[in-house]
């Protein structure tokens, strides 16, 4: 069975916003909405989202998707797993996937469940040029990971290492929630840490591994507005650069706005300014004019949708 936690307890400060961070859009979706469908699209069988500030907000808008467990007070991301307590007795695999990671794609978090087949733990992780105060990740010889370092605890060497920890992580679920009895708080802010799994899951003699993300800025969070339109801008182009391999005509991508649960038929024709979000469905034969926004259209093929808001609808 493939479990998932999703943390999205957090205000985000950084975001000068009364609404929690993780209901701020991308594609025009909710993040951590964006995060349970694509959870979902890789097999994900029960989810358990943490919610903490604003859960009332967080709950409404995963309204029938999801399960929910409340992290209050907030003591680390540690904590936060612990709080998803009706998954303590199942079976088979669990991701546990930040609520701001908006742009991690269903191939990757698949990769991630797939992982653990061979393996206890898996950590997703990136390699970056500079990779600056991240945390290190330290491999065996072997290729497991041997523990993660925080910058201000590396030594020469281990701050030399460019591979860091994207704070995703994989587990048998089974073992995830007997090492968690085990996790301390015994650290100046007194919080328990998900990252200290590693060094309990290895002193038991389980594997612990990691997969390597293709492209960093898949696995970028989001902490302020600049961060927020940065992915954005990622999702968007990766979006518009598969549609296009498919055979979707674009007269400028770069004004061109896709969702990324909408749907496109063959011999689709987009022109500059156009929106298409929530579960938009195009035909074939379909040409979208100049300054049509379209939100849960159906659209049937051969049709000309000009200039215009349309959303819950059916063109034809």
């Amino acid at each position: 069975m493939r479990n998932a936690i999703v943390l999205a307890a957090g205000k985000g400060t950084r975001m000068h916003s009364d609404l929690p961070k993780v209901v701020h859009k991308v594609g025009n979706m909710p993040m951590v909405e964006v995060i349970v469908r694509n959870l979902k699209k890789c097999g994900a069988e029960r989810i358990v989202t943490v919610v903490g500030y604003g859960h009332e907000i967080v709950e409404k808008t995963l309204e029938g998707t999801c399960e929910f467990a409340l992290q209050e007070p907030q003591l680390g991301t540690g904590h936060a797993v612990m709080q998803a307590k009706q998954l303590e007795k199942e079976s088979g695999s669990t991701l546990v996937v930040n609520g701001d990671a908006a742009t991690i794609q269903a191939e990757t978090l698949k990769a991630l469940y797939e992982s653990v087949e061979t393996a206890d733990m898996a950590v997703l992780t990136v390699s970056l040029e500079d990779a600056a105060a991240y945390g290190r990740i330290i491999r065996a010889e072997n290729g497991d990971v041997l523990k993660i370092v925080e910058f201000k605890d590396c030594t020469k060497e281990e701050a030399a290492v460019h591979e860091i920890n994207t704070g995703i992580y994989a587990f048998n679920n089974q073992k995830l929630f007997e090492a968690l009895k085990e996790l301390k708080n015994d650290n100046a802010q007194h919080e328990y840490y998900i990252t200290d799994l590693v060094e309990i899951f290895r002193k038991k003699g389980w594997r612990v591994t990691a997969v390597l993300a293709k492209d960093k800025d898949e696995v970028q969070g989001v902490n302020d507005c600049a961060e927020l339109a940065r992915s954005n801008k990622w999702l968007n182009t990766y979006i518009n650069q598969k549609w296009m391999k498919a055979g979707v005509q674009y007269a400028d991508p770069d004004t061109a706005y896709v969702g990324p649960f909408v749907k496109m038929g063959h011999d689709v024709e987009l022109y500059p300014n156009v929106y298409l979000y929530g579960d938009t469905v195009i035909g074939d034969n379909v040409t979208i004019m100049p300054g049509a926004f379209l939100n849960n259209v159906n659209v049937h093929s051969g049709m000309v949708v000009r200039c215009g808001v349309y959303e819950d609808t059916e063109l034809k």
